[in-house]
């Protein structure tokens, strides 16, 4: 099983909109372009996945629809396991109830996101200290099903190589 784990784009500072709460808050006009261009490279470096989870929060799921509408990749399905406070724990039970995927997608929040990395690669969600920049994505190996500890990570990107990719 191959799993791309992104982190979402750049979102709305906290308290600066009208939206009801954290998880209404958008992406950013620049933020939601700027990935635009990322999910276009994403697209020529990996083939399509079978399976994209997101975390229902909008500026995930926004994430997640952006990859859709730029690579042609799946529409996402939501996860509340991919929610900001959620447990890395609970995103690997997940994934282990999908294993007809041969390449999943993984579109969440920080600290979540470099927890799953961690649990994943070491064993325990603080096993390995890994930095995903909004926009960011890594793309790990493992058996199906998943089991913590086991994966390679193939390669962890920040958002500035893959718009470098992109020509700028």
């Amino acid at each position: 099983m191959e799993i791309l784990l992104i982190r979402h784009a750049i979102a709305e500072e906290r308290g600066a909109g009208a939206w009801a709460g954290d998880c209404e808050r958008p992406l950013t006009t620049g933020g939601a372009e700027r990935f635009r261009r990322i999910a276009r490279v994403l697209a020529t470096v990996w083939d399509p996945p079978d399976l994209v989870l997101a975390s229902p929060y909008v500026r995930a799921w926004q994430t997640a629809l952006i990859l859709q509408e730029e690579s042609g990749w799946a529409a996402p399905a939501a996860c509340p396991e991919l929610e900001p406070m959620s447990q890395p724990a609970s995103v690997l039970t997940a994934l282990q109830a999908r294993t007809d995927a041969e390449r999943v997608v993984l579109v969440g929040h920080e600290p979540l996101m470099h927890g799953i990395l961690s649990l994943m690669l070491g064993g325990s969600s603080d096993a390995v200290s890994l930095e995903m920049k909004k926009g960011g994505a890594a793309l790990l190996r493992c058996d199906a099903p998943p089991v913590a500890g086991t994966a390679d990570l193939i390669w962890l990107l920040p958002p500035r190589v893959l718009l470098a990719v992109d020509g700028g």
